[in-house]
């Protein structure tokens, strides 16, 4: 009897015991197809927290006259939107802002890129140098720049030298410019590690049997370098489109809220409907944004998917 006994008191642990063996079995087994949807699983639950849900509230915000208990009006404040003077000050400067900095950055870039892979000594040391400005916080780069472009700043010491007269170059028609150049600054660098890496993966056999037959530069950039490269400049493209708006940080530093006409672009205008507390046209200016980046995105992966069959083939 004592050992039925103690036998039922142990059969509890018993099960227990072969439970865990055979679950311990199960996970070890599975483990590493449980792990990425666990990963997944994080990953989707901190989008839809902190990205997705937001931009379902700002779409309600975009159709209502008044955020707090206020009436559906449609499309009405995207109207007055595309009516405001400021919006679109704001909208003109963003694209030719873009329009001149992107390109040149890239082709920049590239040349650097092309330079330091040449190179026989120390491409590390001036591969470095190009990456320095992304190590500085804005702050100080905005100080920097201010100390750069103003009246009696580096640059209009310079032009002294050669009697001209220098202006206050961030509240000029040369706004844009200055704008252009810090851009660049800060992220020509960054594109060219990504084009240095690029350059890194193309074959050296091909360039050699490029000189065997005689080929000039330009035709071995032309077929082979660039030919490699057109999947690492839609990335430095996609990069460079994002890292756009952020040079809004240093401007925003250096000028305020209210900058000169010529530095006023689209952060700007979101950032003083947010300070006002006019979430509507906040709303509405962060929707047609996020068209914008969603349709040039996708237009650039359609034309990459394009250039990549036609090399395939």
């Amino acid at each position: 009897m004592k050992g039925i006994v103690l036998w039922h008191r142990k059969l509890p642990f018993i099960i227990l015991n072969k439970w865990e063996a055979t679950l311990k079995i199960i996970i070890r087994r599975n483990w590493n197809q449980i792990l990425p949807w666990l990963m997944l699983i994080v990953s989707l639950t901190g989008f839809c927290l902190f990205y997705l849900a937001p931009f379902i509230v700002s779409f309600f915000y975009s159709v209502v006259d008044n955020p707090i208990h206020g009436a559906f009006c449609g499309l009405q404040n995207y109207k007055e939107l595309f009516r405001n003077q400021y919006f679109l000050k704001g909208l003109k400067n963003t694209v030719v802002f873009m329009a001149i900095s992107i390109p040149l950055n890239m082709v920049l870039s590239l040349g650097v890129a092309l330079v330091i892979h040449k190179m026989k000594r120390y491409p590390k040391f001036f591969s470095l140098i190009f990456l320095i400005p992304l190590a500085i916080p804005s702050a100080t780069s905005a100080f920097f720049w201010e100390s750069f472009w103003g009246v009696h700043g580096t640059f209009n010491k310079f032009l002294s030298v050669f009697g001209i007269r220098g202006i206050d170059w961030l509240d000029s028609k040369y706004s844009m410019m200055a704008m252009v150049v810090i851009f660049i600054w800060k992220n020509i660098g960054y594109n060219m590690a990504l084009y240095l890496s690029g350059l890194s993966s193309i074959p050296e056999q091909y360039y050699e049997y490029a000189d065997v037959e005689g080929a000039g530069f330009v035709w071995k950039f032309k077929h082979i370098t660039w030919v490699y490269l057109i999947p690492t400049s839609f990335l430095v493209l996609i990069m460079t489109f994002v890292n756009s708006f952020k040079v809004f940080k240093e401007i925003y530093i250096i000028t305020g809220e209210y900058p000169p006409d010529g530095l006023y672009v689209l952060q700007h205008y979101m950032n003083n409907m947010f300070l006002s507390l006019n979430y509507s046209k906040l709303a509405s200016a962060i929707y047609i944004l996020t068209i914008v980046i969603v349709l040039f995105v996708a237009c650039l992966f359609r034309t990459e998917r394009k250039l990549s069959k036609d090399l395939h083939y």
